[in-house]
């Protein structure tokens, strides 16, 4: 799924910015995949912290949305329980069974990236790794001769 061609609208970038709520800005965007699937994009940061933020890729199954990659800003001490493994970075959680088996949350998994250091480039990041296609440019209008 995560793989699945997403159309992204010709005017994602503004859909994109997101808007103050209690304490961060937030926003969402659902994207149709090309075979079918109902995924929503949804951006959060902080008002207060720029390395607090988290950029989710979820798919919508039946009435939940289920998280199929999360880039999370570095605010914050991670742990992969199943591995004992802690860090403190950038790092990208992405859904697995083996956690789902375990009876913990599907994006509970991560691992620490160098790939993005801002809410910007998370959102790059995820757009370059999640099967994104970018709308085509609007064509440049022509200029009339006299």
């Amino acid at each position: 799924m995560i793989a699945e061609p997403k159309v992204l609208p010709a005017n994602y970038e503004a859909r994109f910015r997101p808007r103050l709520k209690h304490g961060h800005r937030e926003r969402e965007l659902d994207v149709a995949g090309e075979g079918g699937s109902q995924f929503r994009v949804i951006l959060r940061e902080s008002n207060f912290n720029v390395l607090d933020f988290s950029v989710i890729l979820a798919v919508r199954h039946a009435s939940t949305l289920f998280r199929l990659r999360r880039y999370n800003g570095r605010s914050h001490e991670h742990t992969n329980t199943l591995e004992h493994q802690t860090f403190y970075a950038f790092h990208i959680h992405t859904a697995t069974a083996r956690y789902q088996d375990s009876g913990l949350r599907e994006d509970t998994y991560a691992e620490p990236s160098d790939r993005f250091a801002s809410f910007q480039e998370a959102v790059e990041c995820m757009i370059a790794d999640c099967g994104f296609v970018l709308p085509e440019p609007e064509p440049a209008p022509q200029l009339r001769l006299l």
